[in-house]
């Protein structure tokens, strides 16, 4: 057993600030170390930077690298033949796509990581599970987008799956009335990107007229909130509508990326992210990238000691955010709980749902 075991053997909100952070700094020291010495890229940016060979002692200490490079470079620290995945980032159609490569390894933590994540908020018991997107983007289980990575780790927490959309992502409706009759008196466990979900399943039912009940059901939902913005929809706009509709009381949304894939921030039920015992997230200003305060608007900045076969263990992403606490949410998860703002002006649009054209 590793050590990064016997940490996903504890609940992942469960650790105090002193001990998480110890955690985090001794293996985000190890992984620079890795990364450096197997990864010829990652060597030169900390020379540059005047880091290599140097080990930090707190989080804010350590460099980070922005999610772009994975657009313009092939990052990883592991021999060709030991890729066994290769993920791929959303983008506008004209853009370039990270490129992430997994290996056994790391694919098995980010894996377990996800799952006690989950657990923590859906519970242990699988649960009958509706997937809002088409069965067709995860057809190619060795390249596959974000979208497709998000279904296909999701689908674990569920038992006999309906996938909503057909191939031309038509929503099911008789598909789905006979799906909610049959678990009527069970939970259901519903999952898609936010975009999917509120124009394929919200709109269409409402634009049918038709009525569902899904007052037992959990939706677990990320991604796609720049077009929803287009329609004045935001997060609270997004659950309330919902719950209007359907009657669903229980909506989390979350955070994450296909650059830290399986390090996700789960949405509490006060509207927090929060992150997990080994995963980290900072604020930093635009100007100088110096720390910013809790409760103050900064850069968003993800670590995570899940990355073994590629450097993306300390990244700066393009998002703005307000880290507001440490292990003093209402909420009784430990860690600290954050919101995103929005974007980093003019940074490409995009999102875990993919370019999705109407």
């Amino acid at each position: 057993m590793t050590e990064l075991d016997q940490i996903f053997n504890i609940p992942p909100y469960s650790l105090k600030k002193d001990q998480k952070q110890a955690i985090i700094v001794d293996h985000i020291n190890r992984l620079n170390s890795h990364h450096s010495e197997n990864c010829e890229a990652y060597k030169r940016i900390r020379k540059a930077y005047d880091t290599y060979g140097k080990r930090q002692s707190k989080i804010e200490d350590f460099l980070s690298i922005p999610v772009g490079l994975f657009k313009d470079f092939e990052l990883k620290s592991i021999k060709d033949n030991e890729i066994i995945k290769t993920l791929t980032s959303s983008g506008t159609t004209s853009s370039k796509v990270s490129r992430i490569f997994l290996d056994k390894t790391t694919s098995r933590y980010q894996t377990k990581a996800l799952s006690i994540i989950v657990q923590d908020f859906i519970g242990s018991r699988r649960l009958p599970m509706l997937l809002a997107d088409t069965q067709n983007v995860i057809k190619d289980r060795r390249l596959f987008s974000a979208r497709g990575a998000g279904i296909l780790g999701m689908a674990n927490f569920g038992r006999d799956h309906l996938y909503l959309l057909d191939s031309e992502l038509k929503l099911k409706v008789n598909d789905l009335l006979n799906y909610i009759e049959k678990y009527k008196n069970e939970k259901i466990l519903i999952f898609g990107f936010t975009y999917i979900v509120w124009l394929n399943l919200y709109e269409e039912l409402k634009r049918k007229n038709i009525d569902i009940n899904l007052e037992n059901a959990i939706l677990i939902h990320s991604g796609g909130w720049k077009k929803l913005a287009d329609r004045q929809i935001d997060n609270t706009a997004f659950k309330n509508r919902l719950h209007d509709a359907f009657g669903i009381t229980k909506i989390h949304n979350f955070y994450g990326m296909v650059e830290q894939v399986g390090s996700v921030f789960m949405e509490c039920e006060f509207g927090y992210f929060h992150s997990p015992s080994f995963s980290e997230v900072v604020t930093r200003s635009a100007d100088n990238w110096a720390p910013k305060s809790f409760g103050e608007e900064g850069v968003v900045e993800v670590l995570s000691i899940l990355p073994y076969s590629y450097p993306g263990h300390v990244l700066l992403t393009e998002d703005v955010g307000i880290i507001y606490g440490e292990d003093d949410c209402k909420c009784g998860r430990s860690g600290r709980y954050f919101r995103i703002i929005g974007r980093i002006p003019k940074a490409e649009i995009r999102g875990c749902s993919d370019t999705y054209e109407e």
